[in-house]
C-alpha cells in the first residue's frame, strides 16, 4: 500500500536536508529549516508519533540524504530457514539490521547473525537488493534499501540477544508470525526460491 503523504514528507525532508548541506545564504537556510519542520508535521498529522520524536529523527540526519542500508541474512539448515524473534514486537524475521560503518557487507551480515542468533555463518552471495517502500512493509520515515545475503551455516549454539528473544529454523509451511516492518512472507518465499538459482533480485 502506497502512502502518498509519507512520500511527500520524505521528499520534502530530503530536499531540505540537501539544502542545509550545501546552502550558504542565511535566508535559504531558514527556508530549508522550515521545510524540514513541515515534513515532520505531515508525518505527525498521519501517525500517533509525537512531533518531537519525528523532528529528532529528521534532525539526526545531516549531509546529502541517501538511503539507509538494512542487511538480512538468509541461512538454511537443510530445507529450514533461520529466523529470530524480535523483542520489540515479538514477531520473527531474518537476522540482520542496519549496516554499520567500518565493516564490509559480508562482515556486517556475519556479525549480525552471530549477535542475534548465536550461530556462525559465512556470507556467500547477494540474493536481492530491494527498495523497502515497494514491498508492503509498514511505513517508515527513512528511505531504505534492503540487501539479502545468502550464508552458509557453519555451526554454533542458539542464543538470544539484547534485540532477540528466540531463535529457530522453520520450513515454509510452518512460518511463525513475521515482523512485517522487517520481512514479508512474499519476500521469504521469493528468497527461498532464488537461493536455489544463480540469480539476483533487484527491485
Amino acid at each position: 500500500m502506497k502512502h502518498t503523504w509519507l512520500e511527500w514528507a520524505k521528499r520534502i525532508q530530503s530536499i531540505a536536508q540537501a539544502g542545509l548541506a550545501y546552502s550558504k545564504d542565511p535566508f535559504d537556510i531558514e527556508r530549508f529549516h522550515e521545510l524540514r519542520t513541515i515534513s515532520a508535521e505531515i508525518v505527525e498529522k498521519h501517525t500517533d508519533v509525537p512531533f518531537e520524536k519525528i523532528r529528532d529523527l529528521f534532525l539526526n540526519e545531516t549531509g546529502y540524504q541517501t538511503p539507509k542500508i538494512d542487511i538480512r541474512a538468509v541461512v538454511f539448515q537443510g530445507n529450514k530457514l533461520l529466523l529470530v524473534q524480535e523483542k520489540s514486537d515479538q514477531k520473527w524475521t531474518l537476522p540482520g539490521g542496519w549496516a554499520e560503518p567500518g565493516y564490509s557487507l559480508s562482515e556486517n551480515v556475519v556479525k549480525e547473525v552471530k549477535e542475534e542468533s548465536g550461530y556462525n555463518v559465512q556470507a556467500t552471495r547477494v540474493l536481492a537488493i530491494l527498495d523497502r517502500d515497494r514491498h508492503g512493509h509498514t511505513p517508515n520515515p527513512y528511505s531504505i534499501y534492503k540487501i539479502f545475503v545468502l550464508c552458509d551455516f557453519l555451526g554454533g549454539a542458539p542464543q538470544a540477544s539484547i534485540e532477540t528473544s528466540d531463535v529457530g529454523f522453520f520450513d515454509l509451511e510452518s512460518l511463525p508470525p513475521l515482523s512485517v516492518d522487517r520481512i514479508t512472507e512474499k519476500q521469504v518465499r521469493k528468497l527461498v526460491k532464488i537461493a536455489k538459482d544463480n540469480i539476483i533480485w533487484f527491485d
